[in-house]
This record gives structure tokens, sequence and C-alpha cells, in this order.
């Protein structure tokens, strides 16, 4: 489903100026606090009137300022803020009907089953939201998200209130539903490891301005050149080829193979393949008798001074990694542009991608 959103206005002091469309399932709304995020999703939401600009959702024109203003209630969008916003006084089922009440059309019994199954709510449908924690709200927000039947959901920083642990808990409950309910998603967020889980695409934000849009594959390889946020690594799909008998999975991705611990799942299932840059140790020869199940061929990209680090952007295939390493073993290494080398793989994680 596409996006189409071209804003002008300002917001006191603030100016905001973007453009950009998107036919990603999800699409990460990425940038530091102040660069515009929430404004733009209370646009698209109809929670502010812009006074230039338009907003379309699979061709459905919300908003053509100033002549066409669609109603919120009227735009078929569901928003999850990251407080919340639950009745206190109602029971977890009846902060859920709320919002399958005002549905148009409303889910059957079997659908809203599976809403409760799938965000794990069932053992908490007769509590008071209020005897909650900070994760089971934020499920319960989505799924009274998911019951208003929308035609695409708005989540807006919805783990930014929550700690480390319990952020732990809700991302694959986020991952589930991307993958399960394919329900076109814009996710709002400053934290790169949670668009690296969950994104198909990126438009990062900065001073009100759109700074860069691709898909997160390409895009966060580079993300501390574009946003001044240290690189979480490499991101990528890859295919299961087999489970061996030794206990690892086989992967192909577009620069070879990987293999993991056991995955569930079976042969041709799609994976989405995350490697840490702080994963990838570097040698310009190809180690032997060495306990990493993981040796990639590689062609350095980029060296990039930081600190007391260094960044090694590499090119493995088609697909670009990160090697975070120090300066001295850069050094050591005498690493330049165009060099073959080879990537030692610390740790791989994985998730399903369908």
């Amino acid at each position: 489903m596409s996006l189409e959103v071209k804003l002008k206005h300002r917001l006191g002091a603030f100016a905001l100026d973007i453009a950009f469309t998107t036919k990603g399932q999800v699409t990460a709304l990425f940038g530091p606090s102040g660069a515009g995020k929430s404004s733009v999703v209370a646009a698209i939401a109809g929670l502010w009137r812009p006074r230039e600009g338009r907003i379309a959702v699979a061709g459905r024109v919300l908003t053509d300022a100033p002549k066409l203003f669609v109603p919120p209630e009227q735009r078929r969008l569901a928003v999850v803020f990251q407080d919340a916003r639950l009745f206190p006084h109602m029971t977890v089922e009846n902060n859920l009907k709320f919002g399958w009440r005002r549905a148009t059309p409303k889910a059957d019994a079997a659908e809203i089953a599976h809403v409760i199954d799938l965000l794990g709510l069932g053992a908490l449908l007769a509590r008071r939201t209020r005897d909650l924690s900070g994760g089971e709200k934020s499920r319960v927000a989505l799924g009274r998200a998911l019951l208003a039947s929308p035609d695409m959901l708005l989540l807006d920083e919805p783990l930014a209130a929550l700690d480390a642990t319990r952020r732990g808990e809700i991302l694959p409950y986020l991952e589930r539903l991307a993958r399960d309910t394919k329900l076109p998603m814009l996710y709002v967020s400053h934290q790169v490891d949670e668009v690296a889980r969950l994104a198909d695409e990126i438009v990062v934000l900065q001073n009100g301005r759109v700074a860069a849009q691709g898909p997160v594959f390409e895009l966060l390889t580079d993300v501390e050149q574009i946003a001044g946020v240290p690189p979480l690594g490499a991101v990528f799909d890859a295919i299961v080829v087999e489970h061996q008998p030794d206990g690892l999975s086989r992967l192909r991705f577009d620069g070879g193979v990987l293999f993991v611990p056991a995955l569930p799942g079976a042969p041709g299932d799609r994976v989405r393949v995350r490697l840490r840059a702080e994963d990838l140790m570097l040698a310009l020869e190809e180690p032997r008798h060495i306990s990493a199940n993981n040796v990639l061929a590689c062609v350095l990209r980029a060296v990039k001074a930081a600190g007391d680090h260094v960044d090694v952007q590499l090119l493995c295939g088609g697909t670009r990694l990160v090697s975070r390493i120090t300066g001295a073993s850069a050094a050591r290494l005498g690493l330049a542009p165009g060099q073959a080398v080879y990537a030692v793989v610390k740790a791989v994680t994985v998730a399903r991608e369908g």
C-alpha cells in the first residue's frame, strides 16, 4: 500500500518541509528527537491541518491543503502512541472492544481471537489496564488499534517509554504483527535496532526535512553519515537452505552462505539476518582452523575513522556489511579501498520474515 506525504508548515520556530512516497509494508520514520517525526504522524492521522500539503494512502487523498481535509475519524487509520492512552477504569477486554465497536467493517469472532492470540492477551482480558506493566499496556494498545480494522497502522515511538527489558519483550510481538497481518505500518523511532528488526524502508528526517530515503538493507550501513547515529551493522534477507544433522541451519544470501544454530521452520523460508558491526573481525588472509562457523570473502569499500575506532564498509557479493575495529587494528592491517579481506563473523541474529 502506498503512502504519499508532502507537507509545508511552520510550527512556532520549527519549519516542516518534507516530501516522500513509500510502498513498503513497514516504513520507518527515523531521526533524532525534534526532527519532526511525530508532527508528520499527527498530520497523516488528521490531528492537525497543514497550511500546504497532500497526504494520500493507497491513492485515497486524505489531505490536499487548503481545499480538502478528511476528518480523523473518517481516515481509517489507527495510531498507537508511546504512552498507550488506554482507559484505566476499563478491563483489557473492554479496551479492545472500544476500537472494535467503531470499526467498519468489524472483525468477526475468529479475527478477534487471532489478535488476542497474536499479542498474547488471553490471560489479561479480565484485568484493569491500570494494573498492567508497561509492556502489557503496549500490547493492549496494539490490539485495540488492530481491532479498529484500519487501512494503515501509525506507530509513534510505541516503545520509547519502556526500559530495555520491556522493549525486548515487545519487539517479537511487533515482528509477528508485521509478518502475520501484512497490515501496512508507519513506524516512528529514533532507535536504530528497532528499525533494523522491523522496517522494509526508511525515511530519515533531520530538522523537519527528509535527509535520506531507501531500503533498510541499503541505508543502515550508512546511517552514521546520514543521521549521525553509529551503525548497528548490516541487515539483509536470506533463505533457509537446509537444517543439517550437526545442529546448524544453512542460509543463502547475496554474498554466500551462513551457518547458524538450528532455526524453526522449513527450507525455503525467508529470514532477516543482522550482523552487528562489532561482531565482524577482519583478516587479510582466509583464516583456517578457527572456531567461527562463518568467514565471508569481501571487498573493502571505505574506511571511516570515528574517535578511537574505525568503521570499515565492506561488500560481500551484493550485500553491504560494516565492521567496527580499533584504529590500531586498521593501521596494522593497512586497510585501503578495493582491498580483498575476509570477515570473520562472531555472532548472527536471525528473525523470520514470513
